[in-house]
């Protein structure tokens, strides 16, 4: 397998992750005080939505790019 197929099926993959889930969360730790020896932590929680469009578009990208990889072998 080349480079440009395995470039199209990693983002058929991401494109069905992200239209199936619709987005991830993580947790990021902040520094919101120093006093002395004391210091006080946040954690945050952050959610990144991953738009139904974008998912869609990477799915036909991935399927062109592969589809293109095949015609040149």
């Amino acid at each position: 397998m080349n480079a440009i197929r395995i470039t199209g099926i990693v983002l058929i993959v991401l494109g069905v992750a992200g239209f199936f889930t619709g987005g991830f969360s993580f947790t990021k730790d902040t520094t919101k005080a120093n006093i002395g020896p004391i210091q006080l932590t946040v954690q945050e929680k952050e959610s990144i939505n991953v738009p139904q469009w974008l998912s869609i578009g990477a799915i036909v990208l991935g399927a062109v790019v592969l589809v293109m990889g095949s015609r040149k072998s």
